[in-house]
């Protein structure tokens, strides 16, 4: 059945009429979360266990689908809390973008992709925003989480809402907190962190709070949603420089004979900030692999320029790459042609918490080792698809334990560990004849090489 409020729209509103409506309270007010995806959906439950009534809306189908039925992937919140939610009333997904007309408060939560190139592209995030700026009434707070380039929340709201003829602080009101996620706190990691939040108005900012305040530790205030956007892309870039520096001191380790996990444990006992991070295969997702793209085209189009994070990108970029080259190398050495030899992808991204495996280096990884005409499986017990320009490769489970129908861990030559989940029992990797351990953790195989 069809809750009452996504029936009801308000003709005044669609009208044009101005005035601004008497806010409810959260017991009461109806949230629309735009982007179900893997900060939209964590961000919907955590507002309704707030109190708020959530109409979330995901233009996928196949998305939506994976909700309804309690298997969509979720960051920081357990599968149960999903479920719980389902049957309720308070709590309603749908593809209809119009009932961002019937809210009291939206968040936009739309991924930010970047194209085949590494540019970014903003599309999807333009279309968004247009359709909340077309269903826009007054009174309503509207709150951009999704990461983009400096000056977005101006250019994609505040603009074309002015356009309509709403006054931005008066009749609605705007801000941007960029989306706020902790992919290594799995037990609602969200409410336990501090949201950046940049508003248009003073009262902008009021809307915000009574809108953020209840599914975090604290807000922090910046003096516009451009410094909130900011401060996302130096986050992001931040990250990016710090991956890159592990990878190229795992390097150094290797070329001297060291081991760099061992040398890592040890720097980040030093009392000087250090922050430490663990060489990988590479980084896709939204953190370094899309956001800090954002900061660079910002600066380009001014035309300047920020010299360490694009080296940084550049070499975080290169690693799925290398991981394909060493695997090459080492399959080599069996002296078999490499069409008569199967490798097996263990982890289908590089971060732990993640599921949601766009731009993630296994994509590449696996692409060029087909290339070369090498058989290939991947085992993700979290991803049982993982989509490469259309095509599907199913997860595998090469554990006989569970499945004896398939390969077992002595029928690949190779296996490339990109990333491991918690919870899951790896042991059987010790029977695979050679692992090549891109997570630099685990000693593991009968023959075991770092990247």
């Amino acid at each position: 059945m069809t809750p009452e409020f996504l029936l009801e729209a308000p003709a005044k509103a669609a009208a044009g009429e101005m005035r601004i409506t008497r806010r409810a309270g959260a017991e009461q007010a109806l949230v629309a979360v735009v982007g179900l995806s893997h900060a939209g959906l964590p961000s919907a439950l955590a507002l309704r266990r707030a109190g708020f009534r959530i109409v979330g809306i995901d233009t996928s189908s196949s998305r939506l689908n994976e909700i309804r039925n309690g298997r969509a992937d979720l960051l920081g919140v357990r599968l149960e809390d999903l479920r719980d939610q389902l049957g309720d009333e308070g709590f309603v997904v749908t593809d209809k973008i119009e009932a961002i007309g019937v809210a009291d408060m939206v968040l936009i939560c739309v991924p930010t992709i970047v194209d085949s190139h590494g540019l970014p592209n903003t599309e999807a995030l333009g279309r968004t925003c247009a359709a909340v700026v077309r269903h826009a009434r007054a009174g309503q707070t509207l709150v951009l989480t999704s990461s983009t380039y400096v000056g977005s929340t101006r250019e994609l709201l505040v603009a074309p809402l002015a356009e309509r003829g709403f006054c931005v602080g008066e009749d609605v009101f705007v801000a941007f907190s960029p989306e706020c996620h902790d992919p290594d706190v799995r037990d609602q990691g969200q409410l336990r962190t501090v949201r950046v939040v940049g508003a248009v108005t003073e009262t902008c900012f009021r809307h915000a709070l009574q809108l953020l305040g209840p599914i975090c530790e604290g807000l922090h205030r910046v003096s516009s949603p451009a410094a909130a956007e900011m401060v996302k892309l130096y986050e992001s870039s931040f990250h990016a420089v710090n991956v890159a520096l592990a990878c190229e001191m795992a390097d150094a380790c290797r070329a001297l004979a060291l081991d760099p996990t061992e040398v890592t444990d040890a720097a980040s006992t030093r009392p000087l900030g250090f922050m430490a991070r663990y060489p990988s295969a590479g980084v896709g997702g939204q953190g370094v692999g899309v956001e800090a793209q954002y900061l660079l085209r910002s600066l380009t189009e001014r035309g300047t320029s920020a010299a360490l994070a694009e080296e940084a990108l550049r070499i975080v970029g290169a690693r799925p790459y290398r991981v394909a080259m060493r695997a090459h190398e080492l399959l080599l050495r069996s002296g078999r042609l490499l069409r008569d030899l199967r490798v097996l992808v263990v982890g289908a991204a590089e971060e732990p918490g993640i599921v949601d495996c766009d731009q993630a280096p296994a994509v590449e990884i696996i692409s060029r080792l087909l290339a070369e005409g090498v058989q290939v499986d991947l085992h993700d017990p979290l991803v049982p698809v993982l989509r490469d320009d259309g095509e599907d490769m199913y997860s595998v489970d090469p554990d006989p334990r569970r499945d004896a129908s398939g390969f077992g861990p002595e029928d690949y030559e190779l296996a490339i560990l990109v990333g491991l989940r918690g919870g899951q029992d790896y042991g059987w990797l010790g029977r695979c004849p050679q692992v090549l351990d891109c997570t630099y953790r685990e000693r593991t195989g009968r023959r075991h090489f770092l990247l």
